[in-house]
C-alpha cells in the first residue's frame, strides 16, 4: 500500500478562505466556462475537508508531456466535481489560490514543492459541466453551444483576440496573444453519452477533433483533464479519443488514492468525530484497489458523519433508480448471479467487452461491468471477480430485488423468504430440503469441499438482507464460525450460527459450535440465538447422497 503522505483534515470557519477568492488583481471575474475562479473550492475547503490535493501532484506531472490528456472515471457521489473544482481553483490565473493550497499535501510534499509554485495561478482555464451545459443546450446543439459560450467569453476577456475561422484556431490565438496554454477541465464528460447517446457521434467528433494526435493540439492545451462515470467510448476495440490516458475504477493505477476514501482517512475522520470505524467499515467500505487497499463511498461516510446516522445515502443518487433496469435484463444466467451477489457471495466477469456506453448490452458480463462503473459492484483485478461491497449497496440490490418482475427472481425470494422462516422456527427437515434443492439447481460443478457448500448456503439464505447481516469466518470463541447472520438493530429475528460439515454430522456440526464456544462473540447483541448444522454426505449412494441439518436453541450458561 502506497504511503498516503500527510493526510490533514479541516473543519473551517465559513469565512476563512474568503480571501482567497480575490483576484491578483481587482476583483475575480468569474466565467462560466472560461477561468471559473476558485468560489467552489473555496466552498468545499469551508466545510469538513479530506485532503486530496496530492491529485494535483498527478496532473502536474503530466504538463507538457506526451502524457497530458488524461481522463479518470469513478461513479456517481465519488468526488468528481469536487476534484474539478480544486484543479479548476489552482490552475485559474485570475485568481490568487495560495491560502486555500498552502496547507495542503501538495504545497507541503517534497516532491511537488517545485511545481506545487510553477503551476499555481499560472493558466487560462477551460471547464465544461457536461451536466450543466446539457441543461442549457439544445441537445441537437451541444456542440456549437460549447464553441459559441466559450468563444464569446474569450473575446470578452481578451478584446484583442481574433477569431479563427473554427474554435481550434479561435483558441490557437488565445495561446498566441496571452503567452500561455489553457488547461481544459470537463465534469462530467460522458453525461452525453448518457444522456442523449443519439448525439454522441457528434459529440465524440468534437473531442476527438480537439484532442486529436496530430495538429494544433499539442500547441493549445498544457494539459486536459476529464472526469465521468463511464470510460471513454469504444470505437470498435479501441476509444474514440485514443490519445487520453485513462484510469477507470476497474484500473485506477496511480489514481486508486483518489477514488474515495482511503481507510486512513476514514480512520482519522472517525477519530475527529467520534464515529464508530467498523460501523463506517461495514457500511460504506468494500472497494481495493491495488497499492491503495480499501477505498470508501466518499459522500456516505461524509453524510454519516455529519448526520451521526449510518444509512444508506445511495438512495439519494440518480445512479439508485438504474439499479432495476440493469439487474432485469433477460440474459442468461443473469438472475442466478444477483441471487448469489445478493447471498454474499461473488461472481466471475469478464470486462473487457464493455462498449462503454448505457445502451449497447450483449449478455450478462456487460450488465456486471456497468455495475461496476456505477458502484454497485466492487471489482477485485486479480481474481477477476465481483461482489456487493458493502451494507449500504446490499440494502439497495435487497430492496430493488423485490421489484423485479421476472418470475425466476420472484421465485428465488419468496423460497428464500420461506427458509428464513423454517430456520427461525425450527424446522431442520424443510431447511434441509430447500438447500438441497438450491443445490440442485445451482451447484458449481465440482461441489466437493465446505467452501462450495457456503456457496450454496448463502444463495439459499440471499434475502437475508432485510433482516441480518451477514459475517462470514467470523472469529468467535475457540476458532472462526463458518456463517453468522446477525439480526439488525430493529430486527425481532435471533441470530443464526451456522457450521458447514462435508463427509461427516449435521449432529457434528452443532456439537462443534458448541465445543469451540462459536456463540460467544455475539453473546453482547442481546438477542437469542440459533444454533444450526449442516452436512451434505457424498459418499453415500448415489440417489441418497443429500443435505441434513440440525437446529437447536442456544443455552446461554450462567
Amino acid at each position: 500500500m502506497r504511503n498516503p503522505g500527510v493526510i490533514l483534515f479541516y473543519r473551517t470557519d465559513v469565512n476563512q478562505y474568503s480571501v482567497a477568492a480575490d483576484r491578483k488583481k481587482g476583483g475575480c471575474a468569474v466565467g462560466m466556462y472560461l477561468n471559473p475562479g476558485n468560489s467552489g473550492f473555496t466552498r468545499i475547503r469551508n466545510d469538513i475537508y479530506v485532503d486530496k490535493s496530492g491529485l494535483i501532484g498527478l496532473i502536474n506531472e503530466t504538463i507538457e508531456t506526451p502524457r497530458f490528456l488524461t481522463c479518470v472515471s469513478r461513479p456517481r457521489r465519488f468526488g468528481k466535481s469536487f476534484a474539478a473544482k480544486m484543479l479548476c481553483a489552482y490552475y485559474d490565473k485570475t485568481c490568487d489560490s495560495s491560502a486555500l493550497f498552502d496547507d495542503l499535501v501538495i504545497a507541503q510534499n517534497g516532491k511537488n514543492n517545485g511545481t506545487y509554485r510553477q503551476h499555481l495561478n499560472q493558466y487560462d482555464v477551460i471547464y465544461l459541466d457536461m451536466t450543466n451545459v446539457l441543461g442549457k443546450a439544445d441537445t441537437h446543439n451541444i456542440v456549437p453551444f460549447i464553441q459559441k459560450s466559450v468563444t464569446e467569453e474569450l473575446l470578452g476577456a481578451y478584446p484583442d483576440l481574433k477569431a479563427g475561422n473554427v474554435f481550434d484556431e479561435t483558441l490557437l490565438h488565445g495561446v498566441e496573444l496571452t503567452g500561455n496554454k489553457f488547461i481544459m477541465i470537463i465534469d462530467e464528460w460522458d453525461a452525453p453519452i448518457r444522456e442523449t447517446p443519439e448525439h454522441q457521434k457528434t459529440y465524440l467528433e468534437f473531442l476527438r477533433t480537439l484532442f486529436k494526435s496530430s495538429g494544433t493540439t499539442d500547441q493549445i492545451f498544457a494539459a486536459a483533464y476529464m472526469t465521468g462515470i463511464l470510460p471513454i467510448k469504444k470505437d470498435g476495440s479501441q476509444s474514440a479519443i485514443s490519445d487520453f490516458k485513462e484510469f477507470t475504477v476497474i484500473k485506477p493505477r496511480k489514481f486508486g488514492d483518489y477514488v474515495g476514501f482511503t481507510e486512513v482517512e476514514v480512520q482519522k475522520l472517525c477519530e475527529e468525530f467520534h464515529c464508530d470505524f467498523e460501523r463506517m467499515k461495514r457500511w460504506y467500505d468494500g472497494y481495493s484497489f491495488h497499492d491503495t487497499g480499501s477505498v470508501y463511498n466518499p459522500n456516505s461516510v461524509m453524510e454519516a458523519v455529519r448526520n451521526h446516522d449510518f444509512d444508506s445515502y445511495w438512495t439519494q443518487t440518480s445512479a439508485a433508480g438504474s439499479l432495476m433496469e440493469y439487474i432485469s435484463m433477460d440474459f442468461d444466467g443473469l438472475s442466478k448471479m444477483v441471487a448469489e451477489l445478493v447471498g454474499g457471495g461473488e461472481v466471475t466477469v469478464d470486462t473487457r467487452g464493455f462498449s462503454n456506453d448505457l445502451v449497447t448490452f450483449r449478455n450478462r458480463d456487460d450488465v456486471l461491468t456497468i455495475l461496476i462503473h456505477l458502484g454497485y459492484l466492487a471489482y477485485n483485478e486479480a481474481t477477476g471477480k465481483v461482489r456487493i461491497p458493502n451494507e449500504e449497496i446490499h440494502m439497495e440490490f435487497t430492496r430493488i430485488v423485490r421489484e423485479v418482475r421476472r418470475d425466476d427472481t420472484i421465485r428465488r425470494v419468496r423460497e428464500s423468504e420461506l427458509l428464513i422462516y423454517n430456520t427461525v422456527h425450527g424446522n431442520a427437515e424443510a431447511v434441509a430440503e430447500q438447500i438441497e434443492k438450491i443445490h440442485s439447481e445451482e451447484a458449481p460443478l465440482h461441489y466437493n469441499n465446505e467452501q462450495a457448500l457456503r456457496s450454496v448456503i448463502k444463495r439459499a439464505y440471499f434475502s437475508f438482507g432485510d433482516e441480518f447481516i451477514l459475517f462470514e469466518e467470523l472469529p468467535a470463541g475457540d476458532g472462526y464460525a463458518d456463517v453468522v447472520y446477525l439480526p439488525k438493530k430493529d430486527s425481532m429475528m435471533p441470530a443464526l450460527v451456522i457450521e458447514l460439515k462435508w463427509n461427516k454430522t449435521a449432529e457434528g456440526a452443532i456439537q462443534q459450535i458448541k465445543d469451540r464456544q462459536y456463540p460467544s462473540a455475539i453473546h453482547n447483541y442481546g438477542g437469542k440465538i440459533l444454533l444450526i448444522g449442516i452436512n451434505y454426505n457424498k459418499e453415500a449412494p448415489v440417489g441418497k447422497r443429500k443435505h441434513t441439518c440440525m437446529i437447536e436453541k442456544h443455552q446461554i450458561c450462567s
